[in-house]
This record gives structure tokens, C-alpha cells and sequence, in this order.
């Protein structure tokens, strides 16, 4: 599969100021990219640059093998969507969608064909004549998409566009951005703050931080097995622990001066203080006697919190002052937990994460 888009050394600066320190990567042909970091760490900076609207400090930006440096955002061959979506209230939804094509000097009856054709992709059928006014957020969402795919760019970059709707309608409309992306084949490249978003979408996912890349991956790659202690920390859920080096195979956590030793699988030494992520999930409930590499320990239940589809228990290690999130399965056997049980517990070596402090 072929790069539609490479980077090189991409820098940006604002005075003293790197927003984008150093990048290097490629986006394939036809694939799902996602930008996933916290406010400020220079995501949109870099989303500019791609679209035109900043230029780089220094490095390589090229798109189908072509420099882009001194290429204005109107002749690129990228289209943004922003946030806010951009629509223009004045116009009716065909109107929208066909604006760009008008600029390129086609004769109506093609534009009328292509916008006809846009809407029905987009499941918009019969919707040309509404105002803009008279759709729902989701349905403004895919005019604006309409607008942006029906210029057929070699990029569609995506500006948080999720981030002004309601949450039901956000978790419906990453369903409906991935299948849109796989049935046109365009590439995307997303940029979001909100992992969940990422993660779900995302045939590969670079994580931001201070404007360089901590780690590009596939999303399973990227949960399961975090390159730094930033990955471990902002993508899913952890509970974090400070520790100390104990041994080759030993950690030891060292809060509040109470020593509890955790064993783990491998630790690339660095210095003698550490961290240590444990996932939710990763805790096991009652395990079997046969089950070996594991840590095994009694949990005090402190807290059931419960959403709906899932439970989670707030819990405290027995004789030890260190708390534990644990999700809690979905099943029958542990349907009766109360406040206040003791229940039997471990972890597997391997899912003991640990990073040098």
C-alpha cells in the first residue's frame, strides 16, 4: 500500500516555542489515521500544516510524492472539517455540497450528479432542499462531510468533529464516520483528545505528546502494550502506583513506607525509582490454584460503581493502604459482591506494566 502522505522532521515554532518538535511519519493509502493527545500538545498545530494554513518551520511534507512547502491550502489536495463544521446557514444542504464543486468551474448538470450521488452515500437521500437549520447534529455532520469527500481529496482531515455533540450521538456517529471512511476509500487523518474515539475508528493511532509522537500503533497494540509511561497513562484506564526496583523480577511498591512486593515479567532498568500500571481488567477475580506467574492478593471491597453496562470496584488491598479500580465480570459468579467482602484476587506478571520514573 502506497503513502499518500510522508513527514520529515516536521517542525513548527512560535518564537521560544515548539508546537510540533521533530515528527517523522507516514499515512498510507485509503487508511483510518488518528491523532490521539491532551489540549495543547500540538495536534491541530500539525493538522494545520497539512492543510495549508500554517507553513513548517522546517522539515518534509509531501502528499503523492509532491513537496508541499509553498503550496497554498487551496490547492492542496486535502479537505478540512472543522468542529464547528463550517456550514453555511444561508444555503440550502445541496447548496453546501455542491459550493466547492462550483469553484471548480463544472457544468451544473455533473455538479447536480455528484451532489445527488454524495447524499445518497451519505444516507441524505431527499434531504437537498432542507435548510441547514432543519437537521439534526448528526445529519449537519454528514453534510459536512458530504461538502468536504465530494472534492474527492487525497486527505480528509478531521478537526475533532465529534466534540460539539451529545454523547448517544457521539458513540452512533464513530460507527458512521468509520463506514463512511471504508466505503469511500479515502484516507483520514483524525485528530481528537478523546481516546475512545480513536481507538474505535483507527486502523493505526499516533499518540501526542509536547508536540512529538510517544507512540504509533495499531489501537490493540497501543492498549496492550504502551511504549512509555504517557501512553500507559492517557490511553484506558490504569491505577498507578510508584515503586522502587527491587530485583530483576521485582518491584516494590513503596507508598506510605509499607513495602509490597509485585513481580513482574521484565523491567528494562533505568534508575531505581519506577511506575507501575496496572488495567482494570487485567485483575482477576477468584483465579484458579493452577494459574502461575501470578500476584495473588486479597482485595477489601470499598466501593460498587456501577453504569449500566459495566461495574467496576473500588477496592483496597488487604493490609496495605493501596487501592485498586478492578472491573468487574460480566457474570453470575460475582453478581452478589457487596461492601465490605474479601474476595481472592491476582495480577499476571506480564500484565504488570512498569516504566522508569
Amino acid at each position: 500500500m502506497n503513502n499518500v502522505l510522508e513527514i520529515i522532521d516536521l517542525e513548527k515554532h512560535f518564537e521560544d516555542f515548539k508546537a510540533v518538535n521533530g515528527l517523522s511519519f507516514n499515512v498510507k493509502e485509503g487508511e483510518f489515521f488518528s491523532i490521539l493527545g491532551p489540549s495543547g500538545c500540538g495536534k491541530t498545530t500539525l493538522l494545520r500544516m497539512i492543510a495549508g494554513f500554517v507553513e513548517q518551520s522546517s522539515g518534509d511534507l509531501k502528499i503523492r510524492n509532491k513537496d508541499m512547502k509553498g503550496i497554498a491550502a487551496n490547492k492542496r489536495p486535502v479537505n478540512l472539517v472543522f468542529q464547528n463544521l463550517a456550514l453555511f446557514p444561508m444555503m440550502n444542504v445541496e447548496e453546501n455540497i455542491a459550493f466547492g464543486l462550483q469553484r471548480q468551474n463544472l457544468e451544473k448538470k455533473e455538479i447536480e450528479k455528484k451532489v445527488e450521488d454524495i447524499l445518497e452515500k451519505v444516507h441524505l437521500k431527499g434531504y437537498g432542499k432542507k435548510e441547514v437549520s432543519q437537521l439534526s447534529g448528526g445529519q449537519k455532520q454528514r453534510v459536512a462531510i458530504a461538502r468536504s469527500l465530494v472534492l474527492e481529496p487525497s486527505i480528509l482531515l478531521l478537526d475533532e468533529p465529534l466534540g460539539a455533540l451529545d454523547l448517544k450521538l457521539r458513540e452512533s456517529m464513530k460507527i458512521e464516520l468509520k463506514k463512511l471512511q471504508k466505503e469511500f476509500g479515502t484516507t483520514f487523518i483524525y485528530i481528537t483528545h478523546d481516546q475512545s474515539e480513536a481507538l474505535v475508528m483507527s486502523d493505526r493511532v499516533a499518540v501526542m505528546n509536547n508536540g512529538r509522537f510517544e507512540q504509533i500503533d495499531t489501537p490493540k497494540n497501543l492498549y496492550a502494550n504502551p511504549k512509555t509511561s504517557f501512553v500507559a497513562g492517557f490511553v484506558g484506564e490504569a491505577n498507578i502506583f510508584t515503586a522502587t526496583y527491587k530485583n530483576d523480577l521485582q518491584i516494590c511498591l513503596n507508598q506510605d513506607k509499607e513495602d509490597f512486593v509485585i513481580n513482574v515479567n521484565f523491567i528494562e532498568k533505568v534508575s531505581d525509582k519506577c511506575k507501575l500500571y496496572i488495567r482494570p481488567e487485567a485483575i482477576i477475580l477468584s483465579p484458579s490454584k493452577d494459574i502461575k506467574d501470578l500476584n495473588r492478593f486479597n482485595l477489601i471491597v470499598k466501593t460498587i460503581l456501577f453504569d449500566g453496562s459495566n461495574t467496576k470496584l473500588l477496592t483496597q488491598i488487604e493490609n496495605t493502604s493501596y487501592e485498586l479500580l478492578v472491573s468487574l465480570p460480566q457474570n453470575k459468579q460475582f453478581a452478589h459482591i457487596k461492601v465490605s467482602d474479601v474476595l481472592e484476587a491476582g495480577v499476571d506478571y506480564i500484565d504488570c506494566k512498569t516504566y522508569a520514573s
